[in-house]
This record gives C-alpha cells, sequence and structure tokens, in this order.
C-alpha cells in the first residue's frame, strides 16, 4: 500500500495537498491538520495486490424482509417518521437549545425499554445522575432495562453497543462525542463526520436504529459539515416559541416516510405530552362566535387539516406611510393581498394601518 499524505481543514472540510496557514474555503487560521490516507498499490495489469472477497449481486437475487418498525410510544413521532422507527436506520434529530430533544428522547427510551427490550442512553453533556433526577421526574414507573451512559469517546461508545446489543440507541450528542483517531477537538468536522460514520456503519450492520442529537446555530441550521445530513435516514427539527408550551416536530428528510407531516406536543412540567386536538391548536377561544376581524381557515399539513384562526385589524394611519404589521403570515403575501383589494375592490387602504396575526 502507498501512504497519501494530505491536510484537511477541520472546520470545514477543505482538502490541500500542502500545508497552509489559513484556509481559503472558510478563512479561518491554524485548521488545517496532517491525515495520512492509504492506497492500493495497482500492478501492471490493473488488478489490485490484495484480493477482497467481496462479490456484486443480481437484483432478483437479494432476498427482501419487509422489516417491522419500532413504535416509539408517542403517536405523533411515529405519524412523522412514517409508521415508527425503521430498524437499522440512523436518525438526527436537531433544535435549539433547551427545546426539550433529551426530555423527548428520554422519555421514548424508558416507553421502549420494557419488557425484555433494552436501550442503551448515551449522554456526552450529562452524567447518569442528572439523567436519572430526570427521569424520576418525568417517569413514575420503575424502569430496569434502560441503559445510561456517560462518556464521549466514539470508539468506547461503539464497541459497547456492539456488546449490549440494544433495539435503540441514543446519542445525546453527537458534537460531544471525539476519538483519538481523528485530531481536533469535539465538535469539529472531522470529529463529527467520524462519530456519525461509525454509529451509522454500526446501525446498519447490526440492525439497530441510532438517534443522534445535533446542536443548531444561530441561523438554526444544524451544526457541523453538512454531510451530517445527507448520511442519516431522517432528519427531524424540534421547534417551538420560549413563551409557550407548544412544540412542533417535522421531517426535512426521510427515506422511510412522508417529509410533510407534523407532530404536535406539549412541554409540562412532567415532560413532553401528546396533544389530544391538535386541530383545533391554533384557535382562540370566544364566548362570541361573531367576532369582528377574525375569521376561520383550513390549511393542511400532510394529511391533516388545521383550524387557523386569522385575525386581521385596519384603521386609519396618521403618518405619511402606513404600518403593515403581519404575524404568523408572510409580510410580502400580505402586501401583495393588500394591493389586489385596493385595486380591483377600490378599498382605500394606502391610508391604512394594517395588522394581521
Amino acid at each position: 500500500m502507498k501512504s497519501k499524505v494530505s491536510f484537511v481543514c477541520q472546520e470545514c472540510g477543505y482538502e490541500s495537498p500542502q500545508w497552509l496557514g489559513k484556509c481559503p474555503e472558510c478563512g479561518v487560521w491554524n485548521t488545517l491538520k496532517e491525515v495520512q490516507s492509504s492506497k492500493f498499490k495497482v500492478q501492471s495489469n490493473g488488478s489490485l495486490l490484495e484480493k477482497i472477497d467481496v462479490e456484486p449481486k443480481r437484483l432478483d437475487q437479494i432476498k427482501f424482509e419487509k422489516k417491522l418498525r419500532l413504535l416509539t410510544g408517542f403517536s405523533e413521532l411515529d405519524t412523522v417518521l412514517g409508521g415508527g422507527i425503521v430498524r437499522g436506520s440512523a436518525i438526527l434529530l436537531a433544535g435549539d437549545p433547551g427545546i426539550g430533544k433529551s426530555t423527548l428522547l428520554l422519555q421514548i427510551a424508558l416507553k421502549m425499554s420494557v419488557g425484555k427490550s433494552t436501550v442503551l442512553y448515551i449522554s456526552g453533556e450529562e452524567s447518569e445522575d442528572q439523567i436519572k433526577l430526570r427521569a424520576d421526574r418525568i417517569y413514575s414507573k420503575k424502569n430496569s432495562n434502560l441503559l445510561l451512559l456517560s462518556n464521549t469517546n466514539t470508539d468506547l461508545v461503539c464497541e459497547i453497543i456492539a456488546k449490549t446489543k440494544p433495539i435503540l440507541v441514543i446519542i445525546d450528542s453527537i458534537q460531544t462525542m471525539e476519538s483519538e483517531n481523528v485530531s481536533g477537538l469535539s465538535g469539529s468536522v472531522g470529529q463529527v463526520r467520524y462519530g456519525a460514520f461509525q454509529f451509522i456503519k454500526l446501525a446498519k450492520t447490526m440492525g439497530v436504529p441510532v438517534v443522534m442529537v445535533g446542536h443548531v446555530t444561530k441561523e438554526g441550521m444544524v451544526a457541523g459539515p453538512m454531510v451530517l445530513s445527507h448520511m442519516v435516514d431522517t432528519v427531524l427539527f424540534l421547534e417551538g416559541e420560549k413563551f409557550t408550551s407548544t412544540r412542533i416536530l417535522r421531517s426535512l428528510k426521510n427515506r422511510f416516510g412522508p417529509v410533510d407531516e407534523v407532530g404536535i406536543f406539549a412541554m409540562e412540567d412532567v415532560g413532553i405530552k401528546e396533544v389530544n386536538s391538535p386541530e383545533q391548536l391554533f384557535l382562540s377561544k370566544h364566548d362570541d362566535k361573531t367576532v369582528t376581524g377574525s375569521i376561520i381557515s383550513v390549511a393542511m399539513e400532510g394529511t391533516r387539516a388545521f383550524l387557523i384562526e386569522i385575525q386581521a385589524l385596519v384603521v386609519t394611519s396618521k403618518i405619511p406611510i402606513p404600518r403593515r404589521v403581519a404575524s404568523g403570515i408572510d409580510y410580502k403575501r400580505l402586501e401583495l393581498l393588500l394591493a389586489v383589494l385596493q385595486k380591483h375592490c377600490n378599498i382605500p387602504l394606502s391610508g391604512m394601518d394594517v395588522f394581521v396575526n
């Protein structure tokens, strides 16, 4: 074998044949690290020196068995996933800090670790005592089949997964995992890529689904390399506002189900619970049904219809440029609707303040 030396940026993954002080791709200084990659030596006849006992199979020779999905105990989550968790799949769950990712996954682990089923929960951010404290708060039943581990070593975690053979593995989070085989601190491009590759490879070979928690940047994107979203089978995003208890789970990518379904949850003091009637979640409660400036509309999210209340207020403006305030609706679409109303309905909205919620 021949060993090839290259220099890879630990921030963006840029590869260079020689060392550079500043990465030309992301512009960060002192991020290029030396990486040795081995290649097979090719003989003059074009064959490899080492024989690899791998042969491709014809499509009709491959035996396919319909794999049963694992139910999570949350019907809203199962709907978003397309009927449950597929065995051997890799799932990435992202969301803002404090939105409830760890709480949701811990409740899933507690619900699925019943009978002889074992779930392995690996945390790189909390200790076993902290996880135990939260588990006692959100789950009153005694459970002995949930295995907890607080460790950040990627290679050691892979060995423990292969040894315990659980039905589900939860990694919280992928940005905290690091290995001595890759240079750079935890959260760097090399460490995240290496950890995700090892966990996905283990999931495919053992048939054990792996759920990885991903941090997000201030722009709302998943932190780390973009290749992380391409490597996994499913990308879920948990979103919500801090001053409300409503949490919405969306699927941004799903190889085994739809991508337009949403799950509605509510964050309470005893954990995350499913909303019983999410179809009427976006309605205000009025004693009088005939409220001026309010109308009920219907919006489709996947296969579910939501009733949405639209509130509008139009008042005379005392400033040269009237205000247009939109909450929950596209601002440019609101301007378009106002222009159509003024042009074709002869409604003088040019001197009015418009508020739409």
